[in-house]
């Protein structure tokens, strides 16, 4: 009996992916699947050089992989560009139907389904939450990686909400984890009083030196994975994204075990958890209001 193999192709490095990694093997393993037994799985990652995963995608294309795990708005994008015919499995990708990896969220059409994040659903809520933390929020700083396919719809996002709340945007954008630095201290010289780091790989792979940043600079900062603040950020709301990676698992099964991207519908998160870390607000010289901490699904001392 052959052995399906599974593709993992992956923005970032397999560190910075480790969690989403667990979660989805967790997943296939409660669904039955035992690696090397009746699965094998074939990874490959962009270790910062995102311009590398065309190529990493055709190489899984090459070993004909069953199916194609992609971890990262940017990964989907590659593996749909080297195969229409592999099925793609987005572990969370970032607006699938604005960036054109999906006809529609109920009908994918093609190769391609899996779940889906559409940023509206939290820039607002987010925005509102850090605004509650800080009060006096007149000016914000929001991160974007511009070389991510959703930059521009993230930051158009946090624009409209923001004005919203009467709070000014300045954007900081950046192409690697090596600008990051500049952008904190771009922050701190224009006045800007707190960080929106908008979703993206990059933000995720880069928590460490995010949170040691947010420190330094003493800039609180919002983020929507809750990696970000076990890692050192501030604050986080969004999904719980090992969850949606062992969501993920449910679609390789069913399609190991014949059914079609196409016909299966993109989910999309319910659930979202809002996460403080005090031991980060205290050494920051910032007292998070008490009607904001009621809201907390987890604080972290």
């Amino acid at each position: 009996m052959k052995v399906p193999r599974i593709g993992f192709l992956a923005v970032g490095s397999r560190d910075g992916r480790a969690p989403f990694i667990a979660a989805f093997l967790q997943g296939l393993s409660e669904l039955g699947y035992t690696e090397g037994q009746n699965f094998t799985i074939e990874y490959r990652f962009s270790d910062g050089r995102d311009e590398r995963l065309p190529d990493l995608a055709a190489e899984l294309v090459a070993l004909k992989v069953e199916v194609i795990l992609a971890s990262g708005t940017v990964a989907a994008i590659a593996a749909k560009q080297s195969t229409g015919t592999i099925p793609i499995v987005m572990g969370a990708s970032a607006e699938p139907v604005g960036t054109g990896l999906v006809e529609s969220l109920a009908r994918p059409g093609g190769n391609v389904t899996g779940i889906g994040m559409m940023s509206r659903d939290t820039t607002g809520k987010k925005l509102e939450l850090l605004k509650g933390a800080l009060p006096g929020l007149s000016r914000l700083a929001v991160l974007l990686n511009e070389t991510s396919p959703t930059h521009l719809i993230l930051e158009q996002g946090v624009k409209e909400e923001a004005q919203v709340l009467g709070t000014e945007i300045h954007s900081l954008k950046v192409r690697g984890a090596r600008d990051l630095e500049d952008a904190f201290r771009s922050a701190r010289a224009t006045g800007d009083q707190a960080i929106y780091a908008a979703t993206d790989p990059l933000i995720t792979n880069a928590r460490v030196q995010l949170a040691e940043l947010g420190v330094s600079y003493r800039l609180p900062s919002m983020f929507e994975l809750r990696e970000n603040v076990e890692a050192g950020g501030l604050l986080s709301y969004g999904p719980v994204y090992t969850t949606l990676y062992q969501r993920a698992a449910t679609f390789v099964d069913k399609i190991l075990k014949g059914a079609k991207p196409a016909d299966l519908p993109i989910e999309q998160p319910t659930t979202f958890d809002f996460v403080i870390n005090l031991k980060t607000a205290q050494a920051i010289g910032l007292t998070i209001p008490h009607s904001v901490l009621q809201q907390a699904t987890e604080t972290i001392q």
